[in-house]
């Protein structure tokens, strides 16, 4: 095996030299990539049920195919990288599922966080804060005052997020602020974005979902609406630069014509 990289695609071995991988680096032109990916990271407890593993053990290998995939797209220049961690309906899970899940970013920046900051990342999330642990809001926090000033790619990490509900925030902030001024005045598409969680962040070019689902599951729907989209049947525990590669061709062969011929 010695200079090749394994993958398990569909519970079989696919061997991928380290040559291919490099050939399809080559392949991959650099002026045309996304410059924000957003991940839609599904699968974990599905890989973990396949390989005979207890669930939580498909979480923490998700947790190295975090530090993997942020290492490999920042090498390869993408600017933004959003990771769906956790939803506002994933609170419906069992106790001991949520609360191994808070505890995941604070494993993660312990070790993770001296070599962000080494690398130029910047840490941001979006969500409502307002319902996680005390120790999730200081690591997360930890993290975004200790790369502020970093200027390379942005690791942003959607925590307790729904967009149904980032919607909704935002009608009612827009509906506090007429309320504050005495006057309606017309909202358009640009001041009604300013009140979404994502109001510093250019929508996402390239949209990736692992293990097969085929919906977007309450992410980002405002900030999707031209955004191309991804699917593959590989769970997130087993997602590595293969198939990021594969995305971001297919990627650079769509044309995006936003409504024009």
């Amino acid at each position: 095996m010695q200079g090749r990289v394994v993958y398990y695609l569909d519970g079989g071995l696919l061997i991928m030299t380290v040559q291919q991988i490099k050939d399809l680096e080559t392949h991959i032109r650099t002026e045309k990539l996304p410059v924000h990916i957003a991940i839609i990271m599904d699968g974990n407890g599905r890989w973990a049920a396949e390989h005979n593993l207890a669930r939580h053990e498909g979480h923490r290998q998700g947790v190295e195919t975090v530090r993997s995939t942020v290492r490999y797209c920042n090498s390869l220049g993408i600017e933004i990288l959003t990771l769906f961690a956790f939803s506002t309906e994933n609170w419906q899970r069992p106790v001991w599922e949520v609360n191994y899940l808070m505890s995941l970013p604070e494993k993660y920046f312990q070790t993770e966080l001296p070599e962000l900051i080494k690398n130029n990342v910047q840490v941001k999330m979006i969500g409502d804060q307002s319902k996680l642990p005390h120790k999730v809001k200081k690591v997360i926090a930890e993290g975004a005052e200790a790369t502020k000033d970093n200027s390379g790619m942005i690791l942003n990490f959607a925590l307790n997020y729904g967009s149904r509900a980032e919607i909704l925030n935002a009608v009612n902030c827009l509906i506090e602020k007429a309320f504050k001024d005495g006057k309606i005045n017309q909202i358009s598409e640009e001041h009604f974005s300013r009140y979404l969680y994502t109001k510093d962040l250019p929508d996402p070019d390239l949209l990736i979902r692992t293990s097969g689902e085929l919906r977007v599951s309450n992410f980002l729907l405002w900030q999707l609406a031209y955004t191309e989209l991804w699917f593959t049947d590989v769970y997130w525990p087993d997602f590595g630069k293969l198939e990021l590669l594969k995305a971001i061709d297919a990627f650079q062969k769509r044309k995006r014509r936003y409504g024009k011929v």
